[in-house]
């Protein structure tokens, strides 16, 4: 966007204001902060021009303008100065994701920092384990709606699991399911299946067939990790009551229904494991019904050149983005550092 030094200043501006305050920023206000040597009435020409090319909007008519999720990209991708990683900071990060520790621990400790540095709530995905290669799957039906799966993983390792279901399955649908993954996905890693299952169930409809949909559904049960809890650890989503706008018109609502169902938040980190460095999602842009009026910021984390898993922080457009880019980049960073050793 084609935009001159003076109303990139006046927009810049307008930004650092409104993320510090929350409140649509007046003409009269972006004269005495801008530095630059303008008018009001200049100010107000350059606002209505902005407001035209649907960098900013005036929620009330008699009100100072804010930045739309155009403003904010345009900010992001063009205007913004990084704020530096503090010394005290890192130095936290260092002693929180120290190699000593679990990965659990690391995990936990990673969404903790996330989320009380930035205020907002930080979201961490398991790692994944590297170099399971499902070679052969099979089930056996057991009493009481559960069903055991035999996983051959690698060469020779076999695991047992057993899985709740829904409903008890005859041996020959089980044979079924297990003919449907063993010819589909056999000598892939189990993390890839997962993912690729996700998808499937995610967009699940009357026209896919029943059998697949019977097969992604046991099988993604299957070759989940042997641990509690979900596929990410996410702390801090009560922080997000303290900004005014996400109370909204439900969107507080909204935005926990997304947090709280597994598979569209694995949907969104799923696009971002494989991101060149940090994405950031403004608004809309994230595609997710509910999170219209948040912002995700994200990084992969790595260890020895292999993309273990995701991290990132949500909150709300009007997050301080210079200072959360460099904490969940480093953060990333140290993470993989700790896992790696």
């Amino acid at each position: 966007m084609n935009l001159n030094p003076r109303a990139q200043q006046l927009l810049k501006t307008l930004i650092d204001i409104y993320i510090t305050d929350g409140q649509p920023v007046a003409s009269k206000i972006l004269a005495q902060t801008s530095g630059l040597d303008v008018s009001s009435a200049t100010i107000r020409n350059v606002m209505s021009q902005l407001d035209q090319q649907g960098l900013v909007h005036a929620p009330h008519t008699s009100a100072g303008r804010i930045p739309t999720e155009k403003g904010y990209r345009f900010f992001i991708d063009s205007l913004m100065e990084m704020q530096p990683i503090t010394a005290d900071f890192l130095g936290t990060l260092s002693t929180e994701l120290n190699a000593n520790q679990s990965t659990e621990h690391l995990v936990n400790n990673a969404s903790s920092l996330l989320s009380s540095f930035t205020r907002m709530a930080g979201i961490v995905t398991i790692p994944k384990r590297s170099q399971l290669i499902l070679r052969q799957i099979e089930f056996l039906p057991l009493p009481g709606n559960r069903l055991l799966a035999i996983l051959v993983i690698n060469e020779k390792q076999v695991e047992n699991r057993v899985i709740e279901t829904d409903r008890e399955y005859t041996q020959s649908e089980l044979q079924t399911v297990s003919n449907i993954i063993n010819s589909q996905y056999a000598g892939k890693d189990i993390f890839s299946i997962r993912t690729a299952l996700v998808e499937i169930l995610h967009q699940a409809s009357n026209n896919l067939d029943q059998q697949m949909k019977l097969a992604a559904d046991i099988a993604d049960k299957a070759l989940q990790e042997n641990k509690s809890g979900s596929d990410y650890v996410m702390q801090g989503k009560t922080n997000l009551l303290n900004f005014s706008e996400l109370e909204e018109t439900g969107r507080l609502q909204q935005m926990f229904q997304v947090f709280n169902n597994t598979r569209d938040m694995l949907n969104i980190l799923d696009r971002c494991i494989n991101a060149d460095g940090v994405k950031v999602y403004v608004g809309q842009e994230s595609g997710v019904e509910g999170l219209g009026s948040c912002s995700l910021i994200t990084a992969p984390y790595q260890a020895d050149g292999e993309v273990l898993g995701v991290l990132g922080v949500v909150g709300p457009t009007r997050m301080n983005y210079k200072n959360v880019i460099p904490v969940v980049e480093i953060t990333a960073k140290l993470l993989g550092q700790a896992l790696k050793s």
